[in-house]
């Protein structure tokens, strides 16, 4: 019997082998590259080896202003639009799970701009927030205004409303149907049993929905957290079009800016590691604030 069950582990073990392999080559790796090579100065089209430098590059970033204002820039995107899409992908997944027709076909139309790359979904509002597109006209409609031009692209609090109005609209959907299934994953008895005991719609969302959905409240907060602190393709995009680039240059820019115009492949790595250390420790904070005995229907 041992032999048996050691023999399907070792075939086990074979055929999840490359999956590991592949995963050590392009995940594992590069990230161990950009750690070591953050210690060194190395010019990114130069033949010469790097030169080892130790925490310089560090030091350099902490005391850098553009590095500081690419951390301010990350977080008021980061909270900005990690906020909103968890409250209202909840709100429209409720929405959608109560209602008894159209559900598949709403599902899917809010659902369809995850579908988009990101430069596509940047390129759409982009041609909205010209001078004459949409978004002036429908707040010009909304606070009864003439042909008034709202700055979006030029004003930097309008920028950063923009980009965060670019990746709300693009993802909100993509979490909605999250938490659409982690409704559905909620046994129907259990809401029965509430009725009967006298709770109305209001009670069951609050007393029995939500808690029941710490689980999957707590993957979307830790998936868009994660995104948004990752944010680039947008603002790359709206800088490359002429936007200014101090308001929107998140880290993710700045690394991209750093390493590929300045050649400066030593500090983007640095810079690199910061993030995922920031990343790393929201992540963190997101568990400890969410550690609770298991849920049990």
């Amino acid at each position: 019997m041992k032999s048996l069950e050691r023999k399907k582990a070792v075939w086990g073990f074979i055929f999840v082998l490359p999956a590991i392999v592949f995963f050590i080559i392009f995940n594992f790796y590069p990230m161990g590259y950009a750690f070591w090579i953050s210690f060194h100065k190395k010019n990114l089209i130069s033949l010469r080896p790097p030169k080892f430098v130790g925490f310089s590059n560090y030091i350099y970033l902490l005391q850098s202003s553009s590095f500081w204002n690419s951390v301010k820039a990350t977080a008021i995107f980061a909270l900005g639009t990690f906020v909103p899409i968890v409250i209202f992908s909840l709100i429209f997944a409720v929405l959608i799970s109560t209602r008894k027709r159209f559900q598949k076909f709403l599902e899917m139309a809010y659902y369809s701009p995850a579908v988009l790359s990101s430069v596509v979904a940047a390129t759409i509002w982009f041609l909205m927030f010209q001078p004459y597109g949409l978004a002036n006209q429908f707040l010009n409609f909304l606070f009864n205004t003439n042909n008034i031009d709202y700055k979006w692209l030029s004003s930097e609090k309008m920028l950063v409303l923009a980009t965060i109005i670019v990746y709300f609209w693009k993802y909100v959907g993509y979490y909605t149907i999250i938490f659409i299934a982690g409704i559905a994953s909620i046994p129907k008895s259990v809401h029965e049993a509430a009725i009967i005991d006298g709770a109305g719609k209001w009670q069951d969302f609050l007393y029995i929905t939500l808690p029941l959905l710490k689980p999957t409240t707590l993957l979307v907060s830790i998936m868009s957290m994660i995104q948004t602190l990752r944010t680039f393709s947008t603002q790359y995009f709206f800088v490359q079009s002429g936007a200014p680039i101090k308001p929107i240059e998140v880290i993710t820019l700045n690394i991209y800016n750093t390493a590929i115009r300045d050649m400066r492949v030593g500090r983007a790595s640095a810079m690199s590691i910061i993030l995922l250390v920031i990343i790393m420790f929201f992540t963190y904070i997101q568990f400890k604030i969410s550690r609770t005995e298991e849920i049990s229907y």
